[in-house]
């Protein structure tokens, strides 16, 4: 069985890795093709040698064909996985600095808010781009596996505009799941659930263990549990006053919500700083920042550890592996996927795309019809919706009066700043991400005249946040490790 996997943005270590040793773990991919491509040579060198020992290791004969040309490592490819960061961690800080200034605090910063909305103005061009090559170069039925944040935005621009057939997928269902198992005392495979949303807002509407349904009981025991009860505080209220448990983290749902980063002698009520998914201000860039530092220090020493072994047991649970093994080899495959609505959840629009359960088989994947949302899950996740549709729209056009109407109905962002605030802030984000952002090149030259013409509303500009804390350096990494 042969055929050719590409990887757009290979060079993030963490997904890149993972899922090629997911990939060829299946015993029937061991002379798939491999392609890795990025912008960055020296971090696709990297992940390169890296893979190349993993796969030496088994003994495959696999040779990975690297390269920065995008349209060489598409040629033929029948399954693409992108998981590229446009704009690096320098756009990332921008994400999370700007908007820091006007009181908007994220932990995230990644598919909704301020940040969310701008990394979908500076992905979505870039993403199209992919479908055009993906559309010119690549076999004809390609399927477009797409990580990318912000992958509701992304995954909706792709199939609307780009031609390529788009599943999002994330592993938030997949995490949410294993600790309903945990709080009820019974293992992940004993909990048959159902997810439906959209994504890192997927609600659970069905939780069963041997028939019975569990979902009354997952208050009480989310209020037990050691460790959930203190920090999960936003996943738990939300489950208290909408009944269902979200899929998503505690810091990422508290961005997504207008309720519980709006005051900032409030923020340290909702999250926990014991790591930087309960809530921490800017906690992911930390993350990213720390992981990229100890990445290109440590290399070395990666290379001398013992190789990955591609062996069932060692798959992760993300979805994009099992969806090729679906459709290559007829083995049935149930998950959840991020999909155009068209109907599959009835009280949310179908142009949105929603995260939904799915199978997957020798005949395609195939999306069964979930009905209505219960009414407050729903309109929770039609507040984000119109959010996405207007900064979708915005990307693809080009046009600013869009992404600031997407600002201002972006909950967050609304809770805690004015009309005024928020038209100043687009025009600071814009300015700040100028390279990034080429089809909004006249709103940025407008822009920029009006941020020097004196006019400007005072920001806090020294506020790090309620809950910042210090990016560590290699040598702190270093002796926490070792310590």
């Amino acid at each position: 069985m042969s055929f050719k996997v590409a990887f757009i943005g290979a060079g993030s270590i963490g997904f890149t890795r993972q899922l090629l040793q997911d990939l060829l773990s299946v015993k029937e991919f061991s002379n798939i093709e491999v392609a890795f491509t990025d912008i960055n040579e020296r971090n696709l060198d990297m992940v390169t040698q890296l893979c190349h020992r993993d796969i030496d290791a088994n003994g495959l004969k696999i040779k990975i064909q690297a390269t920065t040309d995008r349209r060489e490592a598409l040629k033929d490819a029948k399954y693409v996985f992108n998981v590229v960061r446009v704009g690096g961690l320098e756009a990332f800080q921008l994400d999370i600095d700007i908007p820091l200034k006007y009181g908007v605090d994220q932990c995230v910063g990644d598919t909704l808010g301020p940040g969310g909305i701008m990394y979908g103005q500076r992905g979505i061009p870039v993403v199209l781009e992919f479908c055009r090559d993906i559309r010119e170069v690549s076999h004809p039925d390609c399927i477009l596996l797409n990580y990318a944040n912000p992958n509701a935005m992304i995954t909706w621009a792709c199939n609307k505009y780009g031609g390529v057939k788009t599943i999002g997928l994330c592993h938030g269902v997949q995490g949410g799941h294993q600790q309903i198992a945990e709080v009820l005392g019974l293992k992940q495979e004993e909990v048959d659930i159902i997810c439906a949303g959209i994504n890192h807002q997927t609600w659970y509407i069905q939780v069963k263990h041997k028939g019975q349904d569990m979902t009354g009981k997952l208050l009480e025991a989310f209020e037990k549990h050691p460790v959930y009860s203190k920090t999960e505080k936003v996943r738990i209220d939300m489950l208290r006053r909408f009944g269902y448990y979200s899929t998503e983290s505690n810091g990422h749902l508290s961005e997504y919500v207008p309720w519980y980063r709006k005051r900032p002698d409030e923020i340290m009520d909702w999250i926990d700083l014991s790591s930087w998914i309960n809530g921490e201000t800017g906690g992911y860039l930390r993350v990213c920042i720390e992981n990229r530092n100890w990445f290109e220090t440590d290399f070395p020493r990666w290379l001398k550890e013992p190789a990955r072994k591609f062996d069932s047991d060692k798959r992760s649970q993300e979805h994009g592996s099992y969806i090729i093994e679906g459709l290559e080899t007829g083995r049935i495959y149930r998950g959840h996927f991020n999909v155009v609505n068209n109907g599959t959840i009835t009280n949310l629009p179908d142009d949105a795309v929603v995260e939904v359960p799915g199978y997957v088989d020798a005949n395609g994947i195939n999306i069964p019809k979930v009905g209505d949302l219960p009414l407050g899950c729903a309109a929770v996740c039609n507040a984000s919706i119109s959010v996405q549709r207007l900064a979708v729209e915005a990307a693809v056009r080009g046009d600013d009066m869009l992404l600031r109407q997407a600002m201002m109905m972006d909950p967050l962002t609304g809770a805690v700043c004015n009309p005024p605030e928020i038209w100043q802030m687009v025009d600071e984000m814009l300015v700040a991400q100028a390279k990034w952002l080429p089809q909004y090149k006249n709103a940025i030259e407008e822009a920029r005249v009006r941020l020097q013409s004196g006019k400007k509303i005072k920001t806090r500009d020294d506020y790090k946040g309620a809950a910042r804390l210090k990016v560590k350096t290699v040598e702190e990494i270093q002796k926490e490790r070792k310590g």
